[in-house]
């Protein structure tokens, strides 16, 4: 049975050398995360050089994802490495100390005590260490400590509530969104944003750097949960970022928001990559806990397009069994997924003649039980659309395009092949497309597929025409008299 939740894994020290990758891609990775948070630009080049080399050689298509930084807003370092704050403590938050010690420590965003005022709750380290800002006076943020605990160099600092004016897009993001354009990532993913705004910018630094990559917005500020729908209209997707939102909203309010945002990206034909702790205890141990499980089948079941790994492929003792057992959860999820099709398409308003196309080629497929569906697309948009909606068909798309093979990658029950040999003859074209799905061994002749394509074959947007076709019954085009 083929997996239709994608999965995404980070690259790092844990994943990097050529035999664990192959064996990742091998074990169900579909997208290759990069973090642009720690390595250089020219480690990630030949991380990304690498990652093509293998999914060539393993036959593979696999995405890459450029993970921005950000204005991660964070501590600075301490005499000793760290202290320990005990509750009732007094600490100081100083822009102006260049070394911490038990009293105060230093901000690399200078601008935090213009943020906050008394009576604000920051959040350090993912909420373990709990501040209550008393009062500030100048450069210094004067704080009664609620929840103590270990405090170490660089640890990340939220307020509660949101409200920091930091902006999404820092000078070295600017940089890293050149580097990731020059790699030729399929993705991009834009940290902290708080408005259509960030998005936007984004978008514009990528084009103007030479890169054509999806625009994929984290969401995790309030302001960006306020702002959902602009962020969405100005993204081609959304990453569900729990680890900051969770600090920032609560993290009872999580659940309810995680559902909210898949559903409504998927309203409006975008993708959704849920992220942050999916099984985290495999950073150490080799089988996830019950609750890991539960949350990973859960996101599948909202309907995410992938699912993300985070320290557990990039730092973790066993990443390829964190992998293999998503993949296993994530099959097993989608096997309990009620198909709403009929349902769905009643809710549902065409206006393009290629999206009405996409629609009727589901429709067809899901009444007629076909054994797949084949989507002849050039930017890939056609293939999207189709995997807005469940049909529990798989979807392959066939492209002429390398980049739109591997944007692709990303989209939930979509199978992307690379289809050689463009012409523009629709006899050729599906033909051509039945040969692809016998040699990718996807059908069999006999089997009923429905093929949707364009007259003008290589023209964005111009699918306008649906075939149902039993494969095997039709000549090659050369042979026709």
């Amino acid at each position: 049975m083929n997996r239709h939740t994608k999965i995404v894994a980070t690259l790092g020290p844990a994943s990097c050398a050529p035999e664990t990758l192959e064996k990742l891609i091998r074990a169900g990775v579909d997208v290759f995360r990069m973090n642009f948070s720690h390595g250089s630009a020219q480690d990630h080049i030949d991380r990304a050089a690498h990652v093509r080399q293998i999914a060539a050689t393993v036959g593979r298509p696999i995405g890459l994802l450029a993970d921005l930084q950000g204005p991660k807003i964070r501590v600075g370092k301490f005499e000793n490495g760290k202290i320990n704050l005990k509750d009732g403590d007094k600490f100081i938050l100083d822009a102006k100390c260049e070394l911490g010690n038990q009293e105060r420590v230093g901000l690399d965003y200078k601008d935090l005590p213009n943020d906050v005022e008394a009576g604000n709750i920051l959040l350090l380290d993912d909420g373990r260490i709990v501040l209550e800002v008393e009062r500030v006076v100048g450069a210094e943020i004067h704080t009664f400590v609620r929840h103590g605990g270990d405090l170490s160099n660089n640890k990340g600092i939220n307020r509660q509530g949101g409200g920091l004016s930091a902006p999404a897009l820092t000078a070295k993001d600017m940089e890293d969104i050149k580097t990731a354009a020059k790699i030729g990532v399929d993705f991009v993913a834009v940290s902290f944003p708080k408005s259509a705004s960030d998005m936007y910018m984004a978008r514009q630094l990528m084009r103007a750097s030479g890169g054509h990559a999806l625009t994929i917005a984290k969401i995790e500020r309030v302001e960006a949960v306020a702002a959902l729908e602009e962020i969405l209209d100005a993204s081609d997707g959304l990453m569900v970022a729990r680890g900051d939102l969770a600090v920032e909203v609560g993290d009872a309010a999580v659940p309810a928001l995680q559902k909210r945002m898949i559903h409504l990206a998927r309203e409006k034909n975008k993708l959704t990559i849920t992220a942050t702790q999916m099984m985290e205890s495999m950073i150490l141990a080799p089988t996830p806990t019950r609750a890991e499980v539960s949350d990973v089948a859960n996101a599948v079941l909202d309907g995410t397009d992938a699912v993300m790994l985070s320290a557990e492929t990039a730092a973790g003792n066993y990443p390829v069994q964190t992998v293999q057992a998503m993949a296993r959860i994530c099959l097993e999820a989608e096997k309990s997924l009620q198909i709403t099709l009929d349902r769905e398409f009643l809710d549902r308003t065409f206006t393009r003649i290629d999206q009405s196309v996409a629609m009727a080629s589901l429709f067809a497929a899901y009444h007629l039980k076909v054994k797949a569906v084949a989507a002849l697309t050039t930017s890939g948009s056609t293939a999207l659309w189709m995997s807005r909606l469940n049909c529990g068909i798989p979807i392959f798309a066939l492209t002429h395009e390398p980049a739109s093979q591997t944007k692709m990658t990303l989209y939930r029950e979509v199978f992307p092949l690379l289809l050689p040999n463009a012409k523009n003859d629709r006899d050729d074209m599906r033909y051509n497309a039945e040969q692809r799905l016998l040699e990718a061994g996807v059908v069999e002749k006999g089997d009923l597929i429905v093929i949707s394509y364009g007259d003008q074959h290589g023209v964005s947007g111009g699918t306008n025409t649906l075939s149902i076709v039993r494969v095997g019954e039709r000549q090659p085009p050369s042979r026709k008299k």
